[in-house]
């Protein structure tokens, strides 16, 4: 027991030195930037401000709406002249007669009749 305990004090107390000398350079560059910045880095933006100046994309800039309509028209300028040039024309869509819809939902009554009918019949038998 006395063994492992000696390994376990080892290794915490390596594990300390590390992350000390690992604290001492990020402090260090801490530093270093704050002199960059000039006024000391008091400082320290707020995650608010700067979450609502910088766009998702990470460049700052922001298209205003007249602008995001100018590309769309645009973009499907481009989508119908594609289209026309392969000669895609949109299908008209087929219409059902009232004779066709009526054949299939007087099918549609016929299954489900029989339907109930064979679990009633089973429900019985049983």
């Amino acid at each position: 027991m006395a063994k492992g305990a000696r390994v376990d004090y080892e290794l915490l107390s390596m594990a300390l030195v590390g992350y000390l000398s690992q604290k001492a350079k990020i402090e260090a560059a801490i530093a270093e930037i704050r002199a960059k910045l000039g006024n000391g880095g008091t400082e320290v933006p707020s995650a608010a401000a700067s979450a609502s100046t910088v766009s998702p994309s990470g460049n700052g800039r922001k298209m205003s709406a007249a602008a995001r309509r100018r590309i769309a028209a645009a973009q499907k300028k481009r989508w119908a002249q594609y289209h026309q040039e392969l000669g895609q024309a949109t299908k008209p869509r087929r219409k059902m007669s009232a004779a066709g819809r009526k054949a299939i939902g007087d099918a549609a009554r016929r299954r489900w009749d029989a339907l109930r009918k064979a679990k009633s019949g089973s429900a019985t038998n049983a």
